[in-house]
């Protein structure tokens, strides 16, 4: 068997595979200065984009679909932002004394974010789960999370002390992510048919991009010194926390699913949906809410519940996919 098929098979892909390289190219050979300087305003662009494309792809059609389905986008929005902020603050609280400020609002940061689009569709799909509804949640989490995420962060944050809230933020999110998002669905009956014949071309700058922040991301936490301080013992234990607030995540979207009576199509949705957060919305907002501040230390929470969402994840899906059809999700 190749390489690659073995690796996909603990959910190792090539992506996954570019992420750990990004923050360790970022670790060896980090931006500085001048540099820093232009890929921090590429990557503002670069955002832009990617969310007028992501408006330009997203079907109408799909979200009158999904929104029907009111017990799944319920359950996806409530586990979204009410349980992980609750989660989020709870083990803030609780591990703020070992891992600092900065990383403790990291993982209230976390809890306020919407769910992935791609990878719980993808996962979903997998899992032979109920892909419309997936595509209406993830794209509805997203929608009402850029808006939400930041309000939910300057009101469970405090204004004082280590980490605060740039004022402005939720304006400049509007202009970077919003405004390109609205005006790529106007876009779209001109550019789907585009879209559609260079689709792996779109994936492609999609996870670039992200690979873009990352680096920049990580560049400034090698340059100021934030991992050095932290130490391999704190951020082990920070990997740990991520792990354990996944795996909470997963608890609350099998209750909410049990408890609502969905389907099993519908609560392999509401699991990969519910538990999942986007690090394509997260990283550049970040960026803005946190301007001054320690965005890495931040933004490192994020990075190792993605990392960890998507091994978990694919592991999960597939073992779904392998049950038999009328086993319980």
């Amino acid at each position: 068997m190749p390489l690659m098929s073995r690796l996909k098979r603990f959910g190792i892909d090539p992506y996954l595979m570019l992420l750990f390289a990004t923050v360790l190219a970022a670790a060896l050979v980090p931006a500085h200065d001048r540099v820093a300087e232009v890929l921090d305003g590429v990557s503002y662009w670069a955002v832009a984009l990617l969310f007028f494309l992501y408006g330009a792809k997203l079907s109408t059609a799909s979200i009158i679909a999904g929104v029907t389905n009111w017990r799944l986008q319920l359950g996806v929005l409530a586990t979204t932002f009410l349980v992980f902020p609750l989660l989020g603050i709870g083990m803030a609280a609780v591990t703020a004394p070992l891992l600092g400020a900065a990383f403790a609002a990291g993982l209230i940061y976390v809890g306020c974010l919407p769910s992935t689009i791609q990878s719980a569709v993808a996962f979903t799909a997998v899992a032979r789960g109920n892909v419309a509804g997936a595509v209406c949640a993830a794209s509805i989490s997203n929608l009402i999370g850029v808006v939400l995420a930041p309000l939910l962060v300057s009101l469970l944050m405090t204004t004082e002390g280590p980490v605060s809230i740039n004022p402005d933020a939720v304006w400049k999110i509007a202009q970077q992510i919003l405004l390109p998002f609205f005006i790529g669905q106007l876009a779209r009956p001109l550019l789907i048919g585009f879209l559609d014949r260079y689709k792996s071309s779109v994936t492609l700058y999609d996870r670039g991009v992200i690979l873009l922040i990352v680096y920049v991301a990580f560049s400034a936490g090698v340059s100021g010194g934030t991992f050095a301080s932290a130490g391999p013992w704190v951020l082990a234990a920070l990997a740990g926390v991520m792990a354990l607030m996944l795996a909470l995540a997963f608890g609350a979207t099998i209750l909410l699913g049990r408890g609502a009576r969905l389907d099993r199509a519908d609560r392999a949705t509401l699991l990969f949906c519910g538990s999942t957060k986007s690090l394509a919305t997260g990283l550049p907002m970040a960026g803005i809410l946190f301007v001054g501040q320690d965005v890495a230390a931040i933004l490192l929470p994020l990075m190792l519940y993605h990392l960890i969402q998507l091994v978990t994840c694919a592991l999960i899906s597939q073992r779904m996919a392998a049950a038999p059809e009328g086993a319980a999700a």
